[in-house]
């Protein structure tokens, strides 16, 4: 495994940001991704979106930093929603139980979609 991880930002919009990774997110790189999506709930943007579409890889420590996320979000009165999770995390959320609690769509389009029309029907 050497695919480094990259963090990018492609959209905020009031609460709302999407933070979109590619690579690994495993015991190395897991700190910076939390550390990145809790500078987005500090700076106003509890209701995250996270784009896994490039990611390579994710090992329990990137699932201990989404929990994280998700947790913090929730303090701060937002939320976490995954978009195009690869299938080894899908199957790590679902043997954990957080399927239940984080909202996936198979795209960030779609995430964003959905929350416009949670926005506009709340």
């Amino acid at each position: 495994m050497t695919d480094a991880l990259h963090i990018h930002v492609p959209h905020t919009d009031g609460t709302l940001a999407v933070i979109a990774l590619s690579g690994e997110c495993v015991i190395t790189t897991a700190p910076a991704v939390r550390a990145r999506a809790l500078e987005l709930i500090t700076a106003g943007h509890p209701d995250l979106v996270a784009d896994l579409a490039g990611v390579t890889f994710c090992d329990s420590s990137g699932l201990g930093a989404l929990i994280g996320i998700w947790r913090c979000a929730k303090e701060a009165d937002g939320s976490l929603t995954l978009a195009a999770i690869p299938d080894r995390l899908s199957r790590l959320l679902a043997f954990t139980g957080m399927d239940t609690f984080l909202p996936v769509h198979p795209t960030a389009d779609a995430a964003l979609a959905a929350r416009q029309g949670n926005r506009t029907t709340a």
